[in-house]
């Protein structure tokens, strides 16, 4: 090629063989808004490499024997579900997910994309009805015939991730044995193999640090140049692919910046878990004059594509996925919560402070209420904590005389209530949950309310 090396430079761009020349600042403001963008790939990704260093492979199934402890980090999990786990990747062709009828215990939830979008919902909400199916999950464009007796999903990505939960009757052991049974029988395996499935495992990840948090670094954009090339660009992503050029992440390439890019994507990502941590925050409240929040309805109200009439709502599905994941296709009664980022003074939640929350008597729900902790840096658990949550599931938690329920909150439990503590880490923001399964009519129409998370005494240090 001859001229200059400028006009060089100028004319392989254009070509797309390079990125274009950038400014640090113009690369500072588009890896903010990478991040915002890129959440749920990269959320994807983690929790993939999560599934690999657990000694998986694409076919296994991950599953809790028991309920999470604080070594499951994934953002917002509840502490009482026995969670199933695994990914796939379509990039062979159809896979088959086998799910049994869901006997003896309950079991549900969301198979989703690569970007989040729920593709079906199992269990009695979902498309099988609880009476359990081959769901057949297919590559994006692919045009075969599906076979007879197959539950089709037609995916615009090849990877995604099943996260489901099996829910014993009771928490004794029987019912738990039972539960977990149910879940040794799901199997999922290329539907080139359905005449011989192959070998999978069923591994038990109670006792494991099962690690699927996004950092919020310089890796985070090594993280989505992986997915970018793993995946299709679909139409709606045109422009965010060509800003990402600038970043140095394109499509069959390396990423490989230098050490200076390298230094003002990891400021650019710090900004943009700043942004998260601060708008995660406000919200609604639910019942009036309170300090309890509901999230936003554009990914309910869009199935959580986030696609609106005439753009894409990237900065709620962003908000969205920093505080959560395994969204539902359809949402329905199963479930309800509401979350606290502050106090009755309407002040943040911190974790050095001792804190009370009183649960009014005669929770309108069909199985069971649940408040649960969580660091706001992460939206994961705080590591090391001895205790993650207080609910009614089971006969652990001490009832007052008038059969309301008194939650301690803080780093240390006051004496003879442990049962009734969740911890908060020193030093560390924290927010709340609190989760109604089998919301009853009083959660909807609001004739049944939750006092704010008050305060108590002075500083717990």
């Amino acid at each position: 090629m001859s001229g200059s090396p400028h006009a060089e430079q100028t004319v392989m761009s254009a070509r797309g063989l390079m990125p274009p020349r950038v400014d640090h600042r113009t690369i500072a403001r588009r890896g903010v808004e990478a991040v915002i963008w890129g959440i749920p790939l990269v959320s994807v990704y983690a929790m993939r490499r999560a599934f690999f260093a657990m000694g998986a492979r694409y076919g296994d199934i991950l599953y809790l024997s028991r309920p999470a402890t604080w070594k499951f980090q994934t953002t917002t999990p509840n502490a009482s579900s026995l969670y199933v786990y695994f990914n796939f990747n379509l990039q062979d062709g159809p896979v088959v997910v086998d799910v049994p009828a869901a006997t003896g215990a309950g079991l549900f939830g969301s198979i989703v994309d690569a970007w989040e979008v729920p593709l079906a919902d199992v269990g009695p909400q979902g498309e099988d009805g609880g009476k359990g199916g081959k769901f057949l999950l297919l590559p994006p464009g692919f045009g075969g015939a599906v076979p007879a007796g197959y539950l089709p999903l037609p995916s615009h990505t090849h990877n995604g991730y099943a996260l489901l939960r099996a829910i014993p009757v009771t928490s004794g052991p029987a019912d738990t044995a039972r539960a977990i049974e149910l879940v040794r029988r799901i199997a999922v395996y290329p539907l080139a193999e359905a005449f011989a499935p192959p070998e999978h495992k069923h591994i038990d990840i109670a006792d494991e640090f099962f690690d699927g948090l996004v950092g919020f670094d310089e890796s985070f954009y090594e993280c989505m140049a992986h997915m970018v090339n793993e995946e299709p660009v679909q139409t709606r992503d045109f422009v965010a692919m060509a800003q990402l050029r600038s970043l140095g992440i394109i499509r069959g390439q390396p990423f490989d910046p230098d050490a200076a890019t390298r230094t003002v994507l990891r400021h650019a990502a710090h900004e943009a878990h700043s942004h998260f941590m601060r708008v995660v925050t406000t919200g609604k409240a639910y019942w009036p004059g309170t300090q309890w929040i509901v999230s936003a309805l554009a990914g309910p109200r869009t199935g959580f594509d986030f696609l609106a009439e005439d753009h894409l709502d990237i900065d709620e599905r962003g908000t969205t996925f920093f505080l959560a994941y395994g969204a539902p296709k359809s949402l329905g009664a199963a479930s309800f919560y509401v979350a606290a980022f502050r106090d009755a003074a309407d002040q943040p939640l911190q974790g050095h402070k001792a804190y009370g929350l009183h649960v009014p008597a005669e929770v309108p729900v069909e199985q069971y209420w649940a408040a649960t902790v969580y660091d706001l840096t992460t939206a994961g658990f705080f590591r090391q904590a001895p205790s993650l949550a207080v609910d009614s599931h089971g006969d652990r938690v001490l009832k007052n005389p008038d059969g309301s329920v008194d939650i301690h909150i803080g780093p240390t439990p006051p004496e003879g209530r442990e049962n009734n503590w969740i911890y908060t880490e020193p030093g560390k923001p924290w927010f709340t949950f609190f989760r109604f399964y089998g919301p009853g009519k009083a959660v909807f129409d609001k004739s049944w309310s939750l006092p704010d998370i008050k305060p108590v005494g002075g500083n717990s240090r």
